[in-house]
């Protein structure tokens, strides 16, 4: 195709186009044309795009038609309002549409944590290979508790490993394995350390120093997990849509999901780096992270109640997701 020739005889359609699309005010009369040349103009841009792609002229008609389809289609709402409805809308609903899910992970998680624990603070050769008992003595009575150092910086650490597990428990979701692997360590890990302190007599202090962040943290943890796992269920059953359909929607609120938990995250983060190494009164320290936790579920099943009642998934708007090719069965 000559690009010279068909400019020629297509730029005063371009031209109009881009005028009408500058005008504050349009007549009626108007208004049909800056439709109809705007659907014009589209078919140019699809025809120079598929039998000369010149970069400069697909440009500049990319930027006529952009400026046409605002005019037509109005300004678009505001980011703080974009915001606002992934706040109370999209992130609570694809928490919600996984909360059985979170649910039965935990149960599962918590099961395996608390028989690790028994089994290390029963069993004194599980408990010697976890380390040797002059490390025991050592890790017990110093370095649990001094780990907990208050601080910005300490959150900030926190923060950004218990994240890493989350994004990684929920990117493992694909392989189903992987998700279970993360799960299990952390589990298995958690339990036996609190066997180990069972077994030197510091259980309570082993429990008052876990609460106060631990709740909301293992609980992002699992939820992570459970998105993960809803994600590799998805692939074995996609339901009635195609099965790469229902993995696009699927995938795209798990990022929804992502961002959700890393805030929470964050929030424990702070709990973990200013409550749970501070002087408060150990219940304080826990009645905080009680508080934090329900605020959390609450937040789940309240807003992201309402907002699937009304249709949300925590997927991205029909306009926004793109259109899917409509197969019979």
């Amino acid at each position: 195709m000559d690009i010279d020739a068909f400019t020629a005889v297509h730029a005063a359609e371009w031209d109009r186009l881009k005028e009408l699309a500058s005008r504050r005010r349009l007549d009626g009369a108007e208004s049909d044309e800056l439709v109809r040349l705007y659907q014009s103009v589209a078919t140019h841009l699809s025809t120079v795009r598929s039998a000369a792609p010149d970069p400069a002229l697909v440009t500049r008609l990319s930027d006529v038609l952009n400026r046409a389809r605002t005019r037509i289609a109005g300004t678009h709402e505001p980011a703080w309002r974009e915001v606002v409805r992934f706040a109370v809308v999209s992130l609570p609903a694809a928490f919600y549409r996984i909360r059985w899910w979170s649910h039965a992970v935990t149960a599962a998680c918590l099961l395996v944590g608390i028989v690790a624990g028994a089994y290390v603070a029963s069993d004194e050769q599980a408990l010697n290979a976890l380390m040797p008992p002059s490390a025991q003595e050592e890790y017990v009575n110093n370095a649990f508790a001094s780990y907990y150092d208050p601080g910005i910086e300490f959150a900030g650490v926190v923060w950004t490993n218990n994240a890493r597990i989350a994004a990684l428990a929920v990117a493992g979701g694909i392989t189903g394995f992987f998700t279970l692997n993360v799960l299990w360590q952390n589990a298995v890990q958690i339990g036996a350390t609190g066997g180990m302190m069972a077994a030197h007599d510091e259980l309570d202090l082993f429990l008052t120093l876990i609460a106060p962040h631990g709740l909301l943290e293992l609980t992002c943890i699992f939820v992570a997990g459970a998105a993960g796992l809803r994600l590799f269920w998805t692939l074995i059953d996609p339901g009635h849509r195609k099965r790469s359909v229902a993995m696009a929607a699927e995938g795209r609120a798990l990022i929804t999901t992502v961002i959700g938990l890393a805030v929470a995250l964050a929030v424990s983060g702070l709990v973990e780096g200013f409550v749970t190494g501070s002087e408060m009164y150990w219940w304080l320290k826990i009645v905080i992270g009680a508080i934090v936790l329900a605020a959390f579920w609450a937040y789940v099943y309240v807003l992201g109640g309402r907002a699937t009642r009304a249709g949300a998934t925590g997927d991205l708007a029909e306009h926004e997701a793109g259109a899917t090719v409509v197969t019979a069965g």
